[in-house]
Parts: C-alpha cells; structure tokens; sequence
C-alpha cells in the first residue's frame, strides 16, 4: 500500500513537535512529518529567520528528499504561508508537485489587509506579542504570567511575527496541486479572505469551516484530522 508523507510547517510559537501526536490518530499509510523551522527544537542553535522567502528556500533545499515521493503540505497561521512557498520553491527546484496543499487559519496571501493593519513589520515589545497571544486565545493565561518560559517563547514569537509582517506576495504561475483551506468560524479570517486561496491553483479547490476560533485544529482535532484522512485516501490510492 503507497504511504503518503504529510509534511506540517509549525505556526506562530510551536514547535513541530505540536504535529506529533497526530501521528497516533491518523491511519499509518498517512506518515507525519513535521518540518523542525531553524531557531527552535533540536536547530536551536540556528539563527531564527524573519525573511519567508529565504526560510522557504532553505526548507525545500531540506526536504527535497522527501518531495521525491508522494507527499502532501499542511501549514496552520503562519505554516500555511509558509507551506503555500515551500510548493513554489520546490517546483522550482524540479521536484514533484504535492499531492496537495491544506492552508489552515489564515487569510490567502493576496488578503493580508486585517493582518498588515496590525503593523506586524516592526518588532513587538513583549508586552505586545502577550497581548496579541492573549488575543488569540491559545495560551493558558498561567504561561503567559510565567516569566521564565516567556523569555525563552517570546525570542521565537517576534520573530515569527516578523515573519508574517514583512511576507510579500510575488505573482508567479498558480499551483496545479489541490488546494483544501481549512478555517475556524470564530477565526479572524472572512469568508472573501479565505476563498481567495482559490486563485492560488489550477486544481481542485474546497474551503471547510470548523466550530472555534484560530486554534481550531486542536479545538477539534478529530474533526480535522477526519478531514484530512478523506482528502488525502483517493489521492494516495492514485498516486
């Protein structure tokens, strides 16, 4: 039977290992691989990276390996942004296109107005990138008043948002993969800005909602991840 190697870009904050426990809930021709991003995990001696383009471009050079069999990309937040120019960097580096691409959580990246308002191209006091955590309503209020562990979180934080702030959108040829957007009914994203991904691909398209806000994927796990099983099983099979 094909397996199938999901590689999952981490958002905002997480480290790849937040896709692990995924791996005990998806069937097993479905293979987990999240993507360790420099400056964090065991590549914590690595500078961090606020630039999106050069970041994707190391990526791809990494799992160019992996793109040489049958693989799909799956990003939440900023992962999904991430994951959307790891595809464009792959194609370019001659490597298959992926089975398919899910964006999770965030507005497509010709849609960026709500997040660009934020003035995110400047670097965040802490108290700035706490208040915007607590705003997002994925951080037990007890981490955020733990010092320690902020200081050692935040480094990262500020540079992921800088990630996002700086991001600039580059016309190239759309994708000929799928492309399945998945997003929280609470979420930040409207429906315009999430349909907007469809102009990212000539293939097939389909936009999901799920109860709950941004960190809906773990709000509801079971859900996506059922999601992700239906989409990915015919794929596979023709693969």
């Amino acid at each position: 039977m094909t397996a199938l190697n999901l590689l999952c870009l981490p958002y905002s904050g997480a480290s790849a290992m937040v896709y692990s426990r995924w791996r005990r809930k998806l069937p097993t021709w479905l293979q987990v691989r999240p993507v360790e991003l420099p400056g964090r995990g065991a590549r914590i001696a690595e500078p961090l990276h606020t630039d999106m383009q050069a970041l994707a471009r190391q990526l791809a050079a990494e799992q160019r390996l992996a793109a040489s069999t049958p693989y799909a990309l799956l990003g939440h937040s900023l992962g999904a942004l991430l994951a959307f120019e790891l595809a464009h960097e792959l194609q370019a580096l001659g490597c298959p296109a992926p089975l398919a691409l899910f964006a999770c959580g965030t507005a497509a990246p010709t849609r960026r107005e709500d997040y660009d308002g934020k003035n995110w191209r400047e670097p965040k006091s802490d108290a700035e990138l706490i208040g915007e955590l607590r705003e997002l309503q994925g951080t037990p209020e007890e981490v955020l008043a733990n010092a320690e562990l902020m200081s050692l979180t935040l480094p990262t934080l500020r540079a992921d948002f800088l990630l996002c702030g700086t991001y600039a959108y580059r016309q190239r040829p759309a994708l000929q993969c799928p492309l399945h957007v998945l997003g929280g009914m609470q979420d930040r994203a409207s429906d315009e800005q999430l349909q907007a991904w469809r102009k990212e691909t000539h293939g097939a398209f389909s936009l999901q909602m799920f109860p709950g806000g941004h960190f809906f994927i773990h709000e509801h796990e079971d859900l996506v991840l059922a999601a992700l099983t239906a989409s990915l099983q015919p794929l596979r099979l023709s693969a």
